[in-house]
């Protein structure tokens, strides 16, 4: 299964367009928040594309939730969230603790348009950075997550 996460777009449609682009064989899109309004759009264009998201600070009166949990068909769980109510910019921990605490296998942020991965007992942190925005002296980007047959979990960051 290969699952394509993206954030903090910020207007930036285009590359979010890209982004479906390049990916058109992804079985699952995760957006992580701020650009829902052009996700909404995106939509229509992908009609045949699952595509899950959280709500970010910035995507106002915004209906969708600001966390949630994604399940795969082989029971890997996936907690996601835009991340600003879950400190963060500061600190990855309370993301690991709380996905422990669900037994997840897979926690996702955005918020800090910083690319970020780490690898904690068995939990994958990942924060994709910002396909619109970034903040970290790098290229806008995206990642993705391929889950094999055996549970094995590889993440990779992609330059936009």
């Amino acid at each position: 299964m290969r699952i394509i996460v993206f954030s903090d777009t910020h207007g930036n449609y285009s590359a979010m367009h890209k982004i479906f682009k390049r990916n058109g064989d992804a079985d699952l899109f995760i957006f992580l928040g701020d650009g829902e309004r052009d996700l909404d759009s995106l939509r229509v264009q992908y009609l045949d594309k699952k595509i899950v998201n959280v709500s970010g600070n910035c995507d106002f009166a915004s209906l969708t939730p600001e966390n949630d949990i994604y399940m795969t068909d082989d029971g890997i769980k996936i907690f996601f969230t835009h991340g600003h109510k879950w400190g963060v910019k500061y600190s990855t921990d309370r993301l690991f603790y709380k996905a422990k605490e669900i037994g997840a296998q897979i926690a996702l942020f955005g918020h800090t348009h910083c690319r970020y991965y780490a690898y904690e007992e068995g939990i994958h942190i990942l924060n994709p950075g910002s396909a619109g925005q970034p903040r970290d002296g790098k290229p806008a980007s995206y990642a993705y997550i391929d889950i094999t047959k055996d549970g094995g979990i590889f993440c990779s960051h992609v330059d936009l």
